[in-house]
């Protein structure tokens, strides 16, 4: 792994204590610039595959869509010949942004500044008054449009979604992604998908407390209210939390209706989150149908570092990270379902994407649960959390009373940026 600069260092590093019986992460992670910047260079720009978006977003070639690596702008193109690009959205000339859309159809890239014109795979094709006027100007006799173009990321696409690389060294996605992901994977990408819409949400918290929340069975049942008492998700269903052999990634999993009712209110006699008075004044937003032989009704898929994939019932989406400086970042949701859903399922899932979002019934809890922990760690120096739920260490759980994923994720996210975890 390479080393990185000095420069990018974080200063004053807290000492990362560990131990057998739980996982403590210093609050400066959530709040530094230096681990921001850190994390930009040995994370996004790092040995790792990003995703950056869905091949189906681009059907046509001339179609592109401008996106992000952590907080680097990137294009995906799909070229003339069908193949799908990732190119670093910043003119060779003055460093300004290329694509200022966040989707069209073009037959090439131009950048506004000075017309700078490069083809779909990013390669420069033409520059004004590259040879001057009347003589005067012009560029000097060693310039040449094949040394100046857009740099090209490394591409692959699995089952319709695509991921980038910075690294040349970054083991195959397949390799990367690990048989639990790729799996996943391949059973809710299983046929062509078409895009039904998105949705942005600008969230005031680090994005890693995301990353963590995402890889939380504990808090899934306990701080939405709609998930528990509506039966979509509760900690006594059976269910269970897998990690690749990295702990990288995480897979969650449960099966609606698999909890007793009445164990259930005893479980959550003490707890606001199971509350049988509420009602739906328009139950049809449940009503959906079984569309996996498993019977597993919610899925949530952690790619690290910048992808969520999620079965909500019927609704289906992919969630992008996208970091914008240590306090805040982005979350583009894309919603899809399946080219051959007829006309009552294509009713189901639109319905059903009301429960998630920045205003789902099941997902708006989520963002104001980063931004409370945001606002609470920012002058929290030398304090640390404890992720002890399921024992504190990261190994698989056959139930979801687990914090084990997110100890998971430190432990990849230390090893990336070289930190070393101290033995209390």
């Amino acid at each position: 792994m390479a080393a990185i600069p000095a420069d990018l260092a974080p200063t004053n590093t807290p000492t990362w204590p560990t131990s057998v019986d739980g996982c403590r992460v210093p609050f400066e992670v959530f709040t530094s610039p230096a681990y921001y910047a850190r994390e930009q260079a040995a994370i996004f720009q790092g040995p790792v595959w990003c995703f950056v978006g869905l091949e189906c977003e681009l059907p046509t070639p001339g179609d592109f869509k401008s996106t992000f690596i952590g907080d680097t702008p990137v294009i995906v193109t799909r070229d003339a010949d069908g193949g799908v690009n990732v190119l670093q959205n910043r003119c060779a000339h003055r460093g300004a942004l290329v694509c200022r859309e966040p989707r069209g159809n073009a037959k090439h890239l131009e950048c506004v500044y000075h017309q700078w014109a490069y083809d779909l795979r990013g390669k420069l094709q033409s520059v004004p008054f590259r040879r001057g006027i009347r003589g005067n100007g012009g560029m000097p006799e060693c310039f040449n449009l094949a040394d100046h173009g857009l740099d090209a990321l490394r591409v692959e696409t699995l089952n319709g979604l695509v991921f980038a690389s910075f690294s040349t060294t970054v083991e195959p996605l397949r390799d990367y992604l690990g048989s639990l992901v790729v799996q996943s994977i391949e059973r809710l990408f299983n046929r062509p998908i078409t895009v039904l819409g998105d949705q942005r949400q600008y969230v005031h918290g680090n994005w890693k407390l995301y990353a963590e929340n995402t890889r939380d069975p504990y808090h899934a049942s306990l701080l939405h209210l709609f998930h528990n008492t509506f039966g979509l998700y509760r900690s006594s269903q059976t269910g269970a939390c897998k990690m690749d052999t990295s702990h990288r990634h995480t897979l969650l999993y449960a099966k609606a209706g698999t909890s007793d009712a009445k164990a259930d209110s005893a479980v959550y006699k003490d707890s606001r989150s199971l509350n049988t008075a509420f009602t739906l004044q328009d139950p049809s937003l449940l009503a959906g149908r079984q569309e996996f032989d498993d019977g597993v009704t919610l899925v949530i898929l952690s790619v690290f570092p910048n992808l969520v994939v999620q079965q909500i019932a019927n609704t289906l989406a992919v969630r992008h990270i996208v970091p914008q400086g240590a306090g805040a970042f982005e979350l583009v949701w894309t919603h899809f379902g399946y080219a051959d859903d007829d006309a009552d399922m294509q009713r189901i899932r639109l319905k059903q994407s009301n429960l998630i979002g920045p205003a789902g019934f099941v997902a708006m809890e989520d963002g104001e649960a980063v931004e409370i922990v945001q606002r609470a760690v920012l002058r929290a120096t030398g304090k640390h959390s404890y992720i002890a739920m399921g024992g504190g260490r990261a190994e698989d759980a056959e139930h979801l009373v687990t914090e084990s994923a997110i100890v998971g994720f430190w432990e990849s996210y230390r090893t990336l940026l070289g930190i070393v975890a101290l033995q209390s």
